[in-house]
């Protein structure tokens, strides 16, 4: 299914031109438009699912082997020091457009690390008490 109101659905399916770097019956890989680094590239579905609830495994599974395989490619022709894969699930994780896609950005030493955390510590009694219900959940 493609939802016509999606740009990422217009840009994979080719009804908005890009210079595709890879593209097979499944996904497009494309450069960001607005990137990170240089290099910066989108693996994107052609069929619309919103985000990583929506997509089936099998093709999760295919988006991740595709991702490997340019992580690679793009390491060597940018000759970067490093990568990121990112895939964010709905608004408050960072995700803008609601079309479920793997950002692969290639890393460059000195270069500012644009994103991050500041590890916390963990509350042992929530977990405790998660740990139960998501062993049951995964049976």
């Amino acid at each position: 299914m493609k939802d016509p109101e999606c740009i990422f659905c217009k840009l994979a399916n080719g009804d908005i031109p890009t210079n595709a770097l890879y593209e097979d019956d499944d996904f497009k890989v494309i450069f960001d438009a607005g990137p990170v680094t240089v290099g910066h590239a989108l693996i994107i579905p052609k069929e619309h699912y919103a985000n990583i609830y929506e997509i089936p495994e099998e093709l999760i599974g295919k988006a991740y082997k595709l991702a490997k395989k340019m992580a690679i490619v793009l390491t060597d022709v940018f000759g970067a020091d490093g990568f990121n894969l990112l895939q964010n699930n709905n608004e408050c994780a960072g995700q803008s457009v609601f079309h479920f896609h793997i950002h692969l950005i290639p890393r460059y030493k000195d270069q500012e690390v644009i994103f991050g955390w500041k590890p916390g510590e963990q509350d042992t009694e929530k977990l405790e008490a998660a740990l139960v219900k998501i062993k049951e959940a995964l049976k």
